[in-house]
């Protein structure tokens, strides 16, 4: 009977040991192979890339509706013709679109820091939506008649005032801003092996 209970207890010490073992071999395997996505190891290149990546994220759009005016009238020689006047109102809606070109931004990692350089922010399109255009009080001077040419100029004159009303109300500085605060939002998600510190500054 003494001997049987000593098996019994020699065979409980056994099982311990070896649950002990396995405990220990999960408890490595784990820190080897953790649960869920490995942390990314960043690299410049992987990083610059990625960044490239969010290009749309990185602009401002600026949408409106102007009215303008045009007027032109035939000269000669320099003296303006009379009733050779020609003039039309167009009503137009258009849109904007300012950021970084993403693609020439320089990333570079050393040590614990991610310096970021990017270019400054620009105008990246400008289009007028062809369906919302209107006219208006347009003339019909047989002296001087209206053509394709009129409207396409006076589009390409309306654009570029557009473009310099919005740049002095501020919509380059406002792109450049979100442009530099989405980099450094992005690169903060994203799952960095180490806590790196971001600087962002403009290309020179």
């Amino acid at each position: 009977m003494a001997k049987d209970k000593k098996i019994h207890i020699n065979q409980t010490f056994k099982n311990i040991i070896i649950i002990i073992v396995i405990a220990v071999v999960f408890f490595f395997v784990g820190k080897v192979w953790p649960s869920g996505e490995d942390p990314t190891v960043m690299t410049s290149d992987l990083l610059s890339q990625q960044i490239q990546s969010i290009s749309e994220l990185a602009t401002v759009e600026y949408n409106y509706t102007n009215m303008g005016k045009f007027e032109n009238q035939a000269t000669f020689y320099g003296w303006k013709v009379p009733f050779t006047t020609k003039s039309f109102i167009i009503s137009y809606d258009g849109k904007i679109k300012a950021g970084i070109d993403m693609s020439v931004v320089e990333v570079k990692i050393s040590g614990k820091t991610i310096h970021v350089k990017v270019p400054q922010a620009k105008i990246l399109s400008h289009e007028i939506d062809e369906k919302s255009i209107e006219v208006f009080d347009e003339t019909k001077n047989i002296f001087n008649q209206i053509s394709i040419t009129d409207y396409n100029q006076f589009a390409i004159d309306q654009k570029d005032k557009m473009e310099s009303n919005v740049k002095e109300k501020g919509l380059l500085k406002e792109a450049q801003e979100k442009a530099q605060s989405t980099i450094e939002t992005f690169v903060k998600s994203l799952d960095l092996k180490d806590e790196y510190k971001i600087e962002i500054t403009e290309l020179q």
